[in-house]
């Protein structure tokens, strides 16, 4: 990168984060630090709730992941990696159900009064390692555009963009976090049809929109895992999930819903970047939109880092909150060692500060992102059954536990190469990775109703002893 484009690209970066924090509105209270209400306690807008679900879910890592998959498979990809945002809708009508049915205020709140403390404690860590793996991935993202990994420019742009959006969020919590996505989300719309412009007229709008085949082994078979991991992954992300709880029942979920459908539109029209890639003969090299910017000039590489840098900032933001209210707020309240008032925004702060300096580390360890999706989905897919049958059960710890660690177990194998080949549906590229989430998904159904089962024919066993005696 030249001296002008240089000057431009960290022009932005300080822009960026000094409009932020310049534009963020600041909590005075624990309930808006916390929970997003206004100064006088009133509950976040439809909109502003829609727009922040719709732009914190786009992940800088996820739209490079879309666009990669694009150049990989075609549309195949981009529909593969555009369908987990159908996750949404599942997650806002499950969480009405449970808001309208049980009264919880929170999923942790929900899964003590139906599986136990020791239930809430395993989803509380699950929920921790997702949020703290939020962190480097985005910045790591935004650092890409800077520089490659090893480079001072990289690290530097990454932790440079982990302070300005550290600020903000401190200076307001959920607050200053949502009032911010709305911003983020006209920037990225924008910025998205931006680079569209200039990729739609270099390609036949008919192969844009065709290339690719619906077959296991041409990507397919990510296709078939993202719609089984639907109904599992949204329930691992306080990002999203939290977000569940700041307002009236139907407000909530009809923000999810329109959330959702326009992230699946978004980031299938961003994965278009990847097959105008592979139309075009350009190597990905593992960052279809970096690659696809370079290649098309200065100006789309500018515009591909702001859909980056808003997508990321919308993401980290929203993690430091939800890490806050998780250890602050959720955390004690399980483990009984505070009451129905909301802590300090001064506690929330610090945690906020200490993740924003470990969260990094991984990075700096040269970890791979791209796996990040598949694998932690696969490793929670124990969650689909306790958020999909809760209603058979009134009080069952064994079956949230028995369905939780077993797909915890065969996510763990997974990632260390312990699955057999035999569990492989197709000869595709997620053969396997289809194989135990298919596979997978009955077994944890199984393990959540055996509980359930044994207790019903013990109750027979034992009312036909009454009877015979």
């Amino acid at each position: 990168m030249n001296t002008p484009e240089a000057a431009l690209f960290w022009g932005f970066l300080l822009v960026y984060g000094i409009v932020m924090y310049a534009l963020s509105p600041k909590s005075r209270n624990a309930e808006s630090f916390y929970r997003g209400a206004d100064d006088q306690g009133n509950p976040v807008g439809q909109w502003s709730l829609t727009a922040s679900i719709f732009i914190s879910w786009i992940f800088a890592k996820s739209v490079t992941n879309a666009a990669n998959l694009g150049a990989a498979y075609g549309v195949v990809g981009g529909l593969a990696y555009a369908s987990y945002w159908l996750s949404i809708p599942v997650a806002g009508y499950v969480i009405y159900l449970i808001r309208t049915q049980t009264g919880a205020r929170s999923l942790q709140e929900f899964l003590v009064s139906r599986f136990g403390r020791l239930a809430a404690l395993a989803f509380a860590a699950a929920i921790l390692i997702r949020l703290y793996n939020e962190i480097w991935s985005n910045t790591a993202v935004v650092g890409g555009y800077f520089g490659q990994p090893g480079q001072w420019q990289y690290y530097t742009a990454a932790m440079l963009f982990t302070a300005f959006t550290l600020a903000y969020s401190l200076k307001g919590g959920l607050r200053s976090s949502i009032f911010t996505d709305v911003i983020q989300a006209v920037v990225f719309v924008f910025f998205v049809g931006a680079v569209l412009f200039l990729i739609v007229p270099a390609n036949d709008a008919s192969a844009l929109l065709t290339n690719g085949s619906f077959r296991l082994d041409a990507g397919f078979d990510l296709l078939l895992v993202a719609l089984l991991q639907i109904f599992s992954y949204p329930f691992h992300d306080p990002v999203l999930t939290d977000r569940g709880f700041v307002n009236r029942e139907k407000t909530m979920l009809r923000s999810f819903v329109v959330a959702g459908l326009l992230g699946f539109v978004a980031v299938f029209i961003f994965s278009l970047v990847g097959v105008h890639a592979r139309l075009n003969g350009i190597d990905a090299m593992g960052n279809a939109p970096a690659a696809v910017g370079q290649s098309l000039g200065l100006a789309a590489l500018f515009f591909m880092s702001v859909v980056m840098m808003t997508s990321a900032g919308s993401t980290l933001d929203s993690t430091f909150t939800s890490l806050a209210k998780s250890l602050a707020v959720d955390l004690p309240r399980l483990a009984k060692r505070v009451g129905e008032r909301l802590p300090s925004r001064r506690l929330g702060a610090t945690i906020m500060v200490v993740f924003a300096l470990l969260g990094n580390l991984p990075m700096f360890a040269g970890t791979d992102i791209l796996k990040a999706t598949t694998i932690s989905g696969t490793m929670v897919m124990g969650l689909a059954p306790v958020f999909l049958f809760y209603g058979v059960t009134r009080w069952s710890p064994w079956s949230f536990h028995l369905s939780f660690w077993s797909g915890l177990v065969m996510g763990v194998l997974l990632a260390l190469g312990g699955i057999p080949q035999g569990w492989a549906i197709g000869n595709g590229a997620y053969a396997l990775l289809l194989g135990v989430n298919a596979w997978g998904f009955l077994i944890c159904t199984a393990a959540f109703f055996l509980p359930l089962l044994l207790r019903r024919l013990a109750g027979r066993g034992l009312a036909t002893g009454e009877v015979r005696s």
